[in-house]
C-alpha cells in the first residue's frame, strides 16, 4: 500500500485493467502484432499528471502511523526513513530499466515473468495480491478504532445482534462499503480515491492545526530505542510500497524518458510529508503516541475532527480499488464467466466477509501494518525488484558498485522481513497472551 497505496488510488484502477488483460511473454507475435503493441505503450499521461498518480499511490494510511514508527526507535531511527525512501526510489529505477528491455512487460507480474517464468510471475503475483488483502483489511480496522474514539458508548444492531465499539463499527462499515464491491464500474469511485495527495496534506495541517492550537510540539520522546527498531522500520516500509504500480504508471507515460524524474519527485516530496507527520506527532504526543496519531486528537477540536473525517471517508472510497484486482484474479482463476452477474456478486461479497473476520479476529493496526511492511512490502518492493533486475540485466556475472549497492539493498530486504516479521508476529501473539 499504501498503501500502494497506496495502491489504491487512481493508478491502481488502471493496474486492475492491465492485470485482466495480462499478455502472455513468450507468446510470438507477427510483425503487425508487434506493431500495435509499439501502438499500445505509447501512453497519454503528461509528466505532472503522472507525478500526480505517483504521489496518490505513496501517499496512504501510511501517514497516520509514521509518529507511532518514530516513537517506537526513538529520534535517531529518523534517519532510516530517508533510508528506506533512498532505497525504494532506487528500486523503482531498477524496475523501469527491466521494463524497457521489453515493450511486452507492462506489469509487475510480467516483471516476475520476464526474469524467472511463470514461477515469477506468480511469487510476484502472490505478494502483491497478499499485499492489496492486507491493507484493505487495515482499512476496516482502522475506521473501526477511529469510529468507536469518536463514538465511544455507541451500539448498534446487525442482523438482530447488538454489537459495541471497535467491532461494531468494522461491521458497519463493512456494510457501508458492500454496494461499492457490487460495482463493476469503478470509474466514480477511483475520483474520490484519487484524493490521496489532497487527503494526505489536510491531515499534516490539520495535525499541524492541533499542535500549535491546543497540544503545543513539547514532548521530547527519547534519542533511540534498540526493541523499536524492527517496527519502526517495517512501518517506513509499508510507507513506500507502491512499486506494483509503478510499470503501469511507466506505461501510461507518454514521454517515458521522463519517468525517473517522476519517480524523484514523488519519492523527495512524499518522503518531506511522512517525515514532517512523524516529527509533528512525535513533539505533540511523545510516547503517548498510539498506532494512528488521529487516535490522540482532542476530539472535541474542529482542526481534529477535519483530519479524523478525511481518514474516515478515503479508506472507504478506496476499499473496492483495493479488492478488485484481487477479485478479478479469483473470477479469472475460477474459470468463471464474466458475465456472470451472480458468481460475481458471491466471490465480492465473500471476499469482504473474510477481510472483516480478519480485520475482527486481528484488530491491532500498527502491528498488522507492521507486518505488512516487513513481509510483504519489503519482499514486493526491495528484494523482488532487485533480484529481477540482477536476472534480467545479468549484473550479477560482474563485479562493480552497482552489483555492490544492489546486493547492499537487498541484505537490508532480508534483514526487514526476518526481524521485522518476527517483531511484528510476537507483537500481535502477546495480544493474544500467546508465546512462541
Amino acid at each position: 500500500m499504501g498503501e500502494y497505496h497506496d495502491p489504491s488510488t487512481t493508478p491502481l484502477l488502471i493496474n486492475v485493467k492491465e492485470e485482466r488483460i495480462d499478455i502472455p511473454i513468450n507468446t510470438k507475435q507477427s510483425d503487425e502484432e508487434s506493431a500495435l503493441d509499439e501502438k499500445e505503450i505509447l501512453g497519454t499521461s503528461t509528466f505532472f499528471k503522472t507525478c500526480f498518480n505517483g504521489m496518490n499511490a505513496l501517499s496512504g494510511v501510511g501517514i497516520l502511523s509514521v509518529p507511532y514508527a518514530l516513537a517506537s526507535g526513538g529520534w535517531l531511527t529518523l534517519v532510516l526513513l530517508f533510508v528506506v525512501a533512498a532505497a525504494t526510489f532506487y528500486t523503482g529505477l531498477l524496475m523501469r530499466r527491466c521494463m524497457d528491455v521489453s515493450s511486452k512487460i507492462k506489469t509487475y507480474p510480467d516483471i516476475g515473468e520476464y526474469a524467472f517464468g511463470k514461477k515469477g510471475r506468480m511469487i510476484a503475483s502472490t505478494f502483491m495480491y497478499l499485499e492489496l488483502y492486507v491493507v484493505a483489511t487495515g482499512f476496516l480496522i482502522l475506521e473501526g478504532d477511529n469510529l468507536s474514539n469518536l463514538f465511544p458508548n455507541m451500539s448498534c444492531t446487525l442482523a438482530g445482534v447488538k454489537v459495541y465499539g471497535q467491532q461494531g463499527f468494522v461491521m458497519l462499515v463493512a456494510v457501508i462499503i458492500l454496494p461499492s464491491m457490487w460495482l463493476t464500474d469503478l470509474r466514480k469511485i477511483s475520483y474520490i480515491s484519487a484524493t490521496g495527495v489532497l487527503a494526505s496534506v489536510l491531515i499534516v495541517l490539520s495535525v499541524f492545526w492541533v499542535g500549535a492550537e491546543d497540544t503545543g510540539f513539547r514532548a521530547k520522546g527519547r534519542f533511540f530505542n534498540l526493541h523499536g527498531i524492527p517496527s519502526g522500520v517495517s512501518l517506513y516500509t509499508f510507507c513506500f510500497c507502491a512499486h506494483p504500480v509503478f510499470p503501469t504508471l511507466y506505461t501510461s507515460m507518454k514521454d517515458k524518458r521522463q519517468f525517473s524524474k517522476v519517480l524523484l519527485v514523488c519519492f523527495a516530496l512524499c518522503t518531506i510529508s511522512y517525515a514532517t507527520m512523524a516529527v509533528m506527532g512525535y513533539l505533540m504526543f511523545g510516547e503517548h503516541i498510539k498506532s494512528q496519531v488521529t487516535l490522540n486528537l482532542p476530539i472535541d477540536k474542529i482542526s481534529s475532527k477535519i483530519a479524523i473525517y478525511t481518514t474516515l471517508v478515503t479508506p472507504i472510497a478506496k476499499y473496492a480499488l483495493m479488492a478488485t484486482p484481487i477479485v478479478n484474479a479469483i473470477e479469472s482463476s475460477s474459470g468463471f464467466n464474466y458475465n456472470n452477474k451472480t458468481m460475481s456478486l458471491v466471490i465480492r461479497t465473500m471476499f469482504l466477509i473474510t477481510s472483516v473476520i480478519v480485520a475482527l479476529a486481528i484488530p491491532f493496526f500498527g502491528y498488522l501494518m507492521s507486518l505488512v511492511g516487513a513481509f510483504l512490502s519489503a519482499t514486493a518492493s526491495i528484494i523482488i525488484p532487485c533480484l529481477c533486475y540482477l536476472k534480467i540485466m545479468g549484473t550479477y556475472r560482474r563485479w562493480g558498485y552497482e552489483l555492490v549497492i544492489i546486493i547492499g539493498i537487498i541484505l537490508m530486504g532480508i534483514s526487514v522481513v526476518i526481524i521485522g516479521t518476527y517483531t511484528s508476529l510476537i507483537q500481535i501473539a502477546s495480544e493474544f497472551h500467546l508465546s512462541f
